[in-house]
């Protein structure tokens, strides 16, 4: 039998056309979540390989198959953005050669029209544009492998082709729980093949990978409670609700596929009334084409099984099971990235069929229509890409075509703030707050700002107000705690930062905040054992341990001292404070013109630090340079003091 391969023009043009319609993307940054994706700075060790798989919570989400994935790019081509992106395009590239391969053993119609507008629609476009969703691009090339398996599997029931499907499915649903549907899908496609269903022959193999797909769901939600923070008010909806959601859902996915414009990161979010007749009319009108579709089953089982292989993959976010991004919006392109493949396929072939009932002359145009229409497609894609060029590009694009996203305003004012935009980034923080008073990011994001100001009175208001709306918001209490320590109120500093250790036991930011509150009310002891807490929980943690080295030549101990700040210096090369106090321990020392070095090394990275000019003019006129002690004394007075 010929292996169904891709046919050589096509196996060339297409990775082409996706390579093409993706280029923006791939010269893009990180967005949204990415930098809680790509493997952070404590889990590139082993070790963090261990945490990644043994440690719940270690990382965003409990799919270490994926985090693995990660950690394995981060060792191939460390920060670079454009190796995730290259990383994505293939996967994506991959799952679409799958999607083919098993369409051809289905004796699916249209395997290659499908497996193209697969690859090119721009549904697609949020999971492979966005490094996060790899996990989408991965689990769904070990899906369709393991369905692949699982159907030579079927053939001649040969055991290396079953342990290779389950394990295949173990990767899947390690990278991404959806994934779970997988054994429900299998059963529907060998119903559509052979028009029943047998306990011994077909449910029985699969009851295994039923049970995985059950742990794997219980595993999931419980991290999205726990960890993620799928609860709360915004989860709160009866089964009524669940219900409209679900109806109005699986037409709006099913929408984008067949007229795919208006696509948007971030959907408003729909209002659901379970006592609005109207609102019915998605849940009734989606049962009623299932009834039709089970009606015309003798006609052609093929409409019914796209159906339920449709709503079946999609169910895992139709409302029924909490995810945290209900809590902006009940919709996302990335959610329907594995059941679009299916619908995709299945609209494909009824085009195919309908193609091959034409003359032969007609034919020809059917072909030029096709290729037209790919085109289309990879135009809209390569439009769609563009958003994610940068992040102020793209949280704008979310606010231009959905203005009331509160999570948009305040991720595109923590941007604007990152550029020094900080009038224009005010206003989308009090939008942020105006559209969700609930929203605690907002406030604390806010008062972070009003807090570089020196606005201590109003940034109290606003970080009060981000626990108002959470009280265990940890980051808003040692934000606080921060303010109060830049205004000089060192006790109220210390209550909040042991506030938020108190909320988040183990988090080294509050330790090292609490410890230069301390040091600051001249506590230097204590401080000490608090920057050690710190570096305990955090070792590579540049700023506590120069502030430790900094602790450590307030009590003399020199040779520590240096010690601690050389790490802090290996660990941040170009830190202008950590030279500083280097300076200042060699001073101690007596080893002055080792500190004027570091003293000017300092002032090389920063040269408008007033301390540090004063600090070198001590040391030069001790050391008998008089002209050049007075020129940087006088440098320290015409600047001010850090």
């Amino acid at each position: 039998m010929r292996r169904p391969g891709f046919p050589g023009a096509v196996s060339l043009a297409l990775p082409a056309a996706v390579f093409a319609a993706y280029w923006p993307a791939l010269r893009g940054g990180l967005v949204w979540d990415d930098d809680a994706h790509v493997t952070r700075p404590d889990l590139r060790s082993l070790h963090g390989l261990w945490r990644i798989w043994f440690e719940p919570g270690a990382t965003q989400q409990y799919y270490p198959a994926l985090h693995s994935a990660f950690w394995a790019e981060h060792r191939l081509w460390g920060d670079s953005v454009l190796g995730y992106h290259l990383a994505n395009v293939l996967l994506h590239l991959a799952a679409v050669l799958l999607l083919y391969r098993v369409l051809r053993r289905l004796a699916v119609p249209g395997a290659l029209f499908a497996a193209s507008v697969f690859a090119l629609h721009p549904v697609c476009v949020e999971s492979v544009a966005w490094i996060s969703e790899q996990k989408n691009t991965l689990s769904t090339v070990f899906y369709l492998a393991a369905g692949l398996a699982y159907l030579r599997f079927d053939e001649g029931r040969r055991a290396r082709w079953y342990a290779l499907g389950i394990g295949l499915f173990g990767l899947a649903l390690l990278c991404k729980s959806v994934t779970a549907t997988l054994p429900a899908a299998l059963l529907v496609v060998l119903w559509w093949k052979r028009g029943r269903l047998s306990l011994r022959g077909d449910a029985l193999p699969l009851a295994p990978w039923f049970c995985l797909s059950v742990a794997a769901g219980a595993m999931t939600a419980w991290v999205e409670r726990t960890f993620i923070g799928a609860n709360g008010a915004a989860f709160r909806l009866g089964v009524a609700e669940r219900t409209l959601v679900a109806g109005r859902a699986v037409w709006f996915y099913l929408g984008k596929i067949l007229w795919p414009a208006g696509f948007v990161f971030n959907y408003p979010r729909w209002s659901i009334d379970a006592h609005a007749p109207w609102q019915y009319l998605f849940p009734a009108s989606a049962a009623i084409a299932l009834v039709a579709l089970y009606t015309a089953r003798g006609r052609s089982r093929g409409p019914l099984a796209a159906a339920l292989l449709f709503i079946g993959t999609l169910f895992p976010a139709l409302g029924f099971i909490d995810v945290y991004p209900f809590v902006f919006s009940y919709v996302a392109d990335h959610f329907q990235y594995l059941a679009a493949a299916g619908m995709i396929a299945a609209v494909s072939a009824g085009l195919a069929l309908g193609a091959a009932r034409v003359a032969p002359t007609a034919r020809s145009a059917c072909i030029v229509a096709a290729a037209c229409g790919l085109a289309a497609l990879a135009v809209l894609t390569w439009r769609q890409c563009g958003n994610y060029r940068d992040l102020e590009t793209f949280y704008r694009s979310i606010l231009e075509r959905n203005p009331s996203s509160w999570l948009a305003h305040d991720n595109l004012g923590v941007e604007l703030v990152r550029k020094g935009q900080v009038g224009e980034a005010t206003g989308h923080f009090r939008e942020a707050m105006r559209l969700n008073p609930d929203y605690p990011e907002a406030f604390n994001d806010y008062g972070n700002v009003l807090a570089r100001q020196g606005r201590w009175k109003e940034a109290a208001q606003a970080y009060g107000g981000a626990l108002r709306a959470r009280p265990s918001f940890a980051a808003a209490e040692k934000n606080w705690g921060t303010a109060m320590d830049d205004a000089g109120h060192f006790h109220e500093a210390e209550l909040h930062f042991r506030n938020a250790i108190g909320m988040l036991p183990g988090y080294a930011e509050a330790h090292y905040g609490l410890a230069n509150a301390l040091a600051n009310s001249g506590r230097i002891a204590e401080a000490e054992a608090e920057y050690r807490e710190s570096l305990r929980l955090e070792p590579d943690y540049p700023e506590a341990r120069a502030n430790l080295g900094l602790a450590l030549a307030q009590q003399g101990r020199w040779d520590d001292a240096l010690s601690q700040i050389a790490e802090a210096i290996r660990l941040r090369p170009g830190y202008a404070e950590a030279h500083a106090y280097s300076g200042l321990a060699l001073a101690g020392a007596g080893r002055l013109k080792e500190a004027v070095a570091e003293y000017r090394e300092a002032l090389r990275i920063d040269p408008n630090n007033g301390d540090v000019h004063y600090q070198l003019g001590l040391a030069l006129g001790k050391l008998g340079f008089t002209a050049e002690a007075e020129a940087e004394l006088d440098a320290a007075r015409a600047r001010p003091s850090r």
